[in-house]
């Protein structure tokens, strides 16, 4: 994986916006807003002034000119050099050729889900479920109206990428509730049976030893074979440039 001088994916924007025309910060903010890009790159004032420098400094972007209208206090318009073009080509590139390792807060949370009984678990993935139908819902509502006005699909193909995301989690979740009412995840009485042992009163490393034991050190060491030693695939370079 390639190394970019800013990392931020609201630099590529940015770098997007300038390719069109010479813009001043806010109404770059105004134009990935007013297009919905906010909702796919996170965007707010501090950050944006951040990557702007962090662009000047490496050359990417540079000042044309300094206005001002009125009263008002002087801003700076910024232009995209050829360094930055050329940065603008690679970057997408990597990033639409290249899966990046990336790592989702319900990815963390499930890997820990033990800390939990399993009932509690159920319970707040349902509230889960109905927060994605909500989201969903809306989401989709506002694609059909993008679609009945007539926005060429391309230009809103990000929002179709996240429905697809957000259908798949609330598919998978789901099916996870409906297993663990139905008791048949496994190793699931083992994990309801560490809870029970915890709310008798069973000190948290007298549990951990005997929910190890039954899990077995046989099943442990293959475990962590598989984790320290599993050869990894190289990950695929992006094309070279036409």
């Amino acid at each position: 994986m390639v190394r970019r001088p800013v990392s931020n994916p609201l630099a590529l924007a940015v770098l997007a916006c300038l390719w069109e025309k010479p813009m001043y910060p806010y109404e770059i903010t105004t134009t990935l807003r007013r297009r919905g890009k906010d909702d796919s790159i996170r965007l707010n004032f501090g950050s944006l002034y951040s990557v702007i420098k962090s662009l000047e400094k490496h050359g990417l972007i540079t000042e044309q000119r300094a206005e001002r209208e009125g009263n008002r206090p002087e801003r700076t318009v910024y232009e995209i050099t050829d360094d930055g073009r050329t940065e603008a080509h690679e970057w997408l590139r990597q990033i639409l050729a290249v899966p990046e390792r990336e790592y989702p807060t319900l990815e963390a949370g499930l890997s820990l889900v033990g800390l939990l009984g399993p009932a509690e678990v159920a319970d707040l993935l349902r509230a889960r479920v109905a927060t994605l139908e909500a989201e969903l819902v809306h989401r989709q509502a506002v694609r059909d109206r993008t679609r009945e006005a007539g926005l060429p699909e391309m230009l809103a193909i990000e929002a179709d990428f996240h429905l697809a995301l957000l259908s798949a989690e609330r598919d998978w979740v789901d099916h996870l509730v409906a297993r663990i009412d139905a008791g048949t995840l496994g190793g699931q009485q083992l994990w309801t049976r560490m809870h029970e042992m915890l709310a008798a009163g069973r000190p948290a490393d007298e549990v951990e030893g005997e929910v190890l034991r039954e899990i077995g050190a046989e099943h442990l060491a293959e475990l962590d074979e598989i984790a320290n030693g599993a050869p990894h695939a190289p990950p695929p370079q992006p094309p070279a440039p036409a």
